[in-house]
């Protein structure tokens, strides 16, 4: 039964409907294996046990019946702790929320339950999901699978964890600039952000609701389609024989490779390069919408997290790590003004950009241009913390200002990812292409 750990979330579902698995075995193994684990603590913020027993039960005596509500039904994830969840404390990784106790699920986690998934319990994140790297001395900063000293990414950090330690068959989370694929690609994981707008947010601890997201952080591209189809309530994209010949990928130039650390750039180009052995055409392009969208980013999300968040911060700055703390107050200097001419010039670069690459099956650059950086560093050092921090999201806030949706797929070198952005609300096309490449990548 300690092979179920290792299994994808599709394969643990087909043993479950083939009478191989049974789900009430499968999430006693699951609760184990979490409790038994030195960083349970540093992974789970709450390990819902009761809950899960009961809906592992419930999927036993469908699947008992022949009446499985789908692939999924019965198979144990985890839920970053910005979800609502009953009668479970949901604090979003900040004291400043703490004892936070919901009434209902948020929707997403709704849609699940009704798809039969077992809830495992939630995990931790960065403050707020103001952070792209994972460390939170507030709550807990999770483990990196591959460095045992490092930042898992974040924010969505206890996410990727739960799923890299063999925790949970899947975890959902958020991406706002990059918080699911940070996390998802420092720890070898496919990582899906969705369109904004496209997946429900009610009963989810907004950071930035204009840019704000769900999506999960899986083991296979397959896993990521299934799930998205659960969050939803909805039917999954058909990957069925996805291929890479004749596809046409551009691999963007524009920002996305400056300042590049030697592991993630030798490991772009190798898995550049099998993409192309594999069929696809790539064609190097550049993009000046980028160039004047990243700008942006200071007043678009900065602003916003403010604004949302000011009241809650100023009744209790102290309660906060000081470098989130200091990252929301830089929204203090963003006015109305600019704020409205901000979201006036990105409307019209996101125009500009999906005209420029409407002939493209998706964008490809390096999901991040540096490895995980070191815990104890970012703790001592605040100008480390900055440069890192705004570096780590860089590339992945490409897929937010534009407004797309995007994959992050392990390169087969560790805590190195490729991204590959689709157009917006194509999900199901975009899951196509990175299964494909996900044959010629591992």
């Amino acid at each position: 039964m300690r092979d179920w750990l290792k299994m994808t979330a599709g394969d643990l579902g087909r043993g479950i409907g083939r009478g191989e698995i049974d789900p009430q075995a499968l999430t006693e193994t699951y609760l184990e294996a979490i409790n038994a684990h030195p960083a349970r603590d540093r992974i789970y913020s709450a390990v819902t046990e009761g809950r899960a027993r009961a809906e592992a039960e419930a999927a036993a005596e469908r699947a008992a019946a022949g009446q499985r509500l789908g692939v999924l039904d019965g198979v144990p994830v985890s839920w970053k702790d910005l979800f609502d969840s009953a009668g479970v404390a949901t604090e979003a990784g900040s004291a400043l929320l703490a004892g936070r106790m919901p009434a209902r699920d948020a929707e997403v986690l709704r849609n699940a339950s009704a798809a039969g998934l077992v809830c495992l319990g939630k995990t931790h994140m960065s403050e707020l999901a103001f952070s792209g790297l994972g460390l939170n001395p507030v709550t807990a900063t999770p483990p990196c699978v591959n460095d045992a000293g490092a930042v898992p990414g974040g924010s969505s950090s206890g996410a990727a964890a739960s799923v890299a330690f063999d925790l949970a068959a899947c975890g959902i989370g958020s991406d706002t600039g990059g918080s699911v694929r940070i996390p998802s690609a420092w720890n070898d994981l496919v990582g899906l952000k969705t369109t904004a707008g496209r997946v429900s947010l009610e009963g989810v601890v907004p950071l930035c609701a204009k840019f704000d997201t769900v999506g999960p952080l899986s083991r296979s591209v397959e896993d990521a389609a299934l799930m998205l189809a659960a969050l939803e309530g909805g039917k999954p994209a058909d990957l069925r024989g996805a291929r890479l010949e004749g596809l046409r990928l551009a691999a963007l130039q524009t920002s996305v490779l400056d300042d590049m650390r030697p592991e993630p750039g030798a490991a772009y180009e190798a898995a550049v390069a099998r993409l192309r052995e594999a069929g696809a055409v790539v064609e190097e392009i550049e993009s000046p919408e980028v160039a004047q969208a990243m700008p942006l980013s200071a007043a678009l999300f900065t602003g916003e997290a403010y604004g949302i968040w000011r009241d809650v911060i100023e009744a209790a700055p102290g309660k906060m790590f000081a470098p989130i703390l200091e990252r929301f107050r830089g929204g203090k200097a963003v006015s109305s003004a600019d704020y409205v001419a901000g979201w006036r010039l990105l409307d019209g670069l996101r125009r500009d950009w999906a005209a420029r690459v409407a002939g493209y099956d998706a964008v490809i650059m390096p999901s991040a241009p540096n490895l995980p950086p070191d815990a104890a560093r970012l703790m001592s050092d605040e100008g480390y913390y900055v440069t890192e921090n705004l570096l780590t999201l860089r590339n992945t806030r490409v897929g937010n200002l534009m407004g797309l949706c995007a994959v992050t797929l392990p390169t087969g070198r560790p805590s190195c990812g490729i991204m590959f952005c689709g157009k917006a609300f194509q999900e199901e096309r975009l899951l196509r292409v990175v299964k494909a490449a996900e044959y010629a990548l591992t």
